[in-house]
């Protein structure tokens, strides 16, 4: 256990035994806090990691982020001309070009505490929420939302108007995971603890979330809470258990994910794409 884990750690116990809040926080406590979120910034700490293939919360590190939020003042601060209110000012954007990533004005905003690789694109306008790790290579598209905590890997496109829901709390949940190559289309909802398996293509407008079912044909099996890796997929409708009913005609249906081999024409067409970047 590291240093700063355990000073973390032992600073949230402190704070759950109202020993320590917002009030009494002096500069030990906020030099603990500065010392973390310097660390989520740097990629050192993240919120979730693989272990043996599944994506496990780091308790500690959410709970840090948490600390955050419990023993600071909010106070007014300022930004493109605008008063907001928060505990936490924005994150210095000003070293992005010295590791090759542009982040475009007028409303891309990334919060103090967020970590964004090298070479990454972040087009406004776009939100990258605190506790959230970009990786190397990765394009964030206009209007697009990284909740807190959601864990984005290295060359992955997030398509315009695509949300990355965070899981923040309970701290033992892992967030939303986007691993390494996977493209997203615009308009995709990724939430509530979704893991993206690398190297995926997902459709336009496709709802991932742990109570869709995803119907995967490779393995002729049907999962929840994931996509497995090196898929295509896309939404459909399937029969729900609601049938023929006085205020409609016909049966209902319910929105699945069906997920298939990737095709090599879906491969060329998103490598077109990353030409284009260059």
């Amino acid at each position: 256990m590291s240093t700063l884990e355990t000073d973390v750690i032992e600073l949230w116990e402190r704070k759950q035994n109202d020993e320590v809040d917002a009030d009494s926080a002096g500069e030990d406590e906020l030099a603990t806090l500065d010392e973390f979120l310097a660390a989520l910034e740097a990629g050192e700490v993240r919120a979730a990691e693989p272990h043996d293939g599944t994506w496990e919360a780091n308790e500690w590190v959410k709970q840090g982020i948490l600390l955050n939020f419990g023993l600071r003042e909010t106070a007014p601060r300022e930004y493109g001309g605008v008063t907001y209110n928060d505990v936490l000012p924005l994150a210095d954007t000003s070293e992005y070009g010295d590791r090759g990533s542009r982040n475009t004005p007028d409303g891309t905003v990334v919060r103090q505490g967020a970590h964004v690789g090298s070479d990454c694109i972040l087009m406004s306008p776009a939100f990258v929420n605190i506790g959230a790790y970009v990786g190397d290579g990765t394009l964030v598209d206009s209007c697009d939302t990284v909740g807190s905590c959601a864990q984005i890997g290295s060359n992955v496109k997030l398509g315009a108007n695509t949300l990355i829901g965070g899981v923040l709390e309970p701290v033992e949940n892992a967030p939303v995971v986007i691993e390494d190559d996977v493209s997203l289309g615009a308009g995709c909802r990724v939430t509530s603890g979704f893991v993206v398996g690398e190297n995926s293509v997902v459709g336009e407008n496709t709802l991932l979330t742990p109570r869709i079912p995803v119907y995967d044909l490779v393995e002729e099996e049907v999962v929840y809470g994931e996509l497995p890796a090196n898929r295509r997929a896309f939404t459909r409708f399937v029969e729900s258990s609601v049938s023929d009913h006085d205020l409609f005609e016909g049966g209902a249906y319910k929105p699945a994910v069906v997920a298939t081999d990737l095709a090599e024409e879906t491969l060329e067409a998103t490598e077109r794409e990353d030409a284009l970047r260059e």
